[in-house]
């Protein structure tokens, strides 16, 4: 693998760990980034794929714009079906780091239990990296209100096939 292409993989993978709870695993001699228990990057070095690096991830958004890169294609695996692509870059290819990057979020939250993914929504706009929104995660939890004292309601009933209340 040349050294632009191992760099470029490298700054994938660490973009991706910064996310919320993500941590890396080795299925198949590849990279998967996971959040929990659900990969939602896989990147593969030059040497499975005559001299290309390989990043594969979930684009519910904008799958159909990017298979039109000469450079992606629709996932093997039937996975394709459900949003999945394939990137394979050449050492000549042009990159475009931010579009992978967006790619990259775009799978996160794809993936993401909503509650995880909801932490990015709540960062500021200016929050340039996964990790400075991360760590505003845990202050930008939701918390209910309270209601004053005496005036808790009770819950709605579903009218749906129950017995009326007695």
């Amino acid at each position: 693998m040349t050294k632009k292409l191992f760099d470029l993989q490298e700054r994938l993978r660490a973009y991706a760990l910064a996310f919320p709870e993500a941590h890396e695993d080795h299925p198949w001699d590849h990279i998967a980034i996971k959040v929990r228990k659900k990969a939602f990057v896989f990147l593969s070095g030059a040497q499975l794929y005559e001299g290309k690096l390989s990043m594969t991830a979930k684009l519910p958004v904008s799958a159909e714009m990017a298979t039109t890169l000469p450079y992606v294609e629709p996932a093997g695996y039937g996975l394709g079906r459900s949003g999945w692509v394939t990137a394979r870059l050449g050492p000549k290819d042009p990159v475009d780091l931010d579009l992978l990057k967006g790619w990259i979020a775009q799978s996160y939250r794809a993936v993401a239990p909503k509650t995880l993914a909801r932490r990015l929504d709540d960062a500021p706009e200016d929050a340039a990296t996964p990790s400075a929104r991360a760590a505003r995660g845990s202050e930008n939890r939701y918390r209910p209100r309270r209601s004053a004292p005496g005036t808790a309601r009770s819950p709605a009933r579903k009218s749906r096939n129950l017995p009326p209340a007695r």
